[in-house]
């Protein structure tokens, strides 16, 4: 047999073999499952994973939530650890950072003496002396100040999460990605998530991990969930009961 008869034979062998090498690598690229070692809610519909992660989120007991929103011309950033009994945290504005501390119905605010020191148009004396005395002191906020109830909403879990999880407009599913380390898949509100984007984790309880607010109106991630946290009352040398309302700030 010549050394030609030979070449030929092997190259009519290997053609066999790698066609079914080929094909083998083709199936197994088909049949690849992207959620694989999920928790499966990457094959539900758009409005079944959102469906999924809201219950996640109200069946959970706490939650750090931190991020940015845009809210009538402002810009804030919040760090709130929440649960059903109380929270604590902070909202940072342009000019100004705050602490909150909520134990029950009781709500505490703590800041800096440039946070209560102001001056109105025909000048107000006493603000300074009451920046001084409330510096890096916990204030007690009276149930009945008109501002209670807007600082108690940032410290109110299932309200919080309420307000600011809605999805506005049709959904529809987008990509996987990830949020740190964890896998999740994308839900789209609106044409390009202009009304908002959700993502949703595909490892263990399908918790909200990251939600971008429609119109810009700022991002927010959130984590630690059912991760309890210490919540009490600040000590009495440590906190100023004003009275029945704050002082103007």
């Amino acid at each position: 047999m010549t050394t030609r008869s030979l070449s030929v034979r092997a190259r009519r062998a290997a053609l066999p073999v790698a066609l079914c090498a080929g094909l083998a690598t083709a199936v197994t690229a088909c049949s690849s499952d992207p959620d694989e070692g999920t928790n499966g809610v990457g094959k539900l519909s758009a409005t079944d994973i959102e469906g999924k992660a809201r219950t996640a989120a109200d069946g959970a007991d706490a939650v750090h939530l931190s991020g940015t929103l845009v809210s009538k011309g402002g810009s804030y950033r919040i760090d709130m650890r929440l649960k059903g009994t109380g929270a604590t945290g902070t909202v940072t504005s342009k000019n100004s950072t705050f602490g909150l501390l909520r134990v029950g119905d009781e709500l505490f605010l703590k800041a800096d003496a440039g946070f209560w020191s102001h001056k109105d148009k025909g000048g107000d004396p006493g603000s300074a002396a009451a920046g001084k005395q409330l510096d890096d002191k916990y204030v007690k906020v009276p149930s009945g100040d008109p501002s209670y109830q807007e600082l108690r909403g940032f410290t109110d879990k299932s309200a919080l999460l309420k307000g600011m999880l809605g999805l506005q407009g049709e959904l529809s599913k987008g990509d996987r990605s990830k949020v740190g380390e964890v896998r999740t898949i994308r839900v789209k509100a609106g044409k390009d998530g202009e009304g908002g984007t959700l993502d949703v984790s595909l490892q263990g309880t399908p918790y909200p991990l990251r939600f971008e607010r429609a119109g810009g109106a700022g991002v927010l991630e959130l984590g630690d969930w059912n991760q309890d946290f210490a919540l009490a009352p600040p000590s009495k040398d440590a906190t100023v009961d004003y009275g029945r309302q704050l002082p103007k700030t």
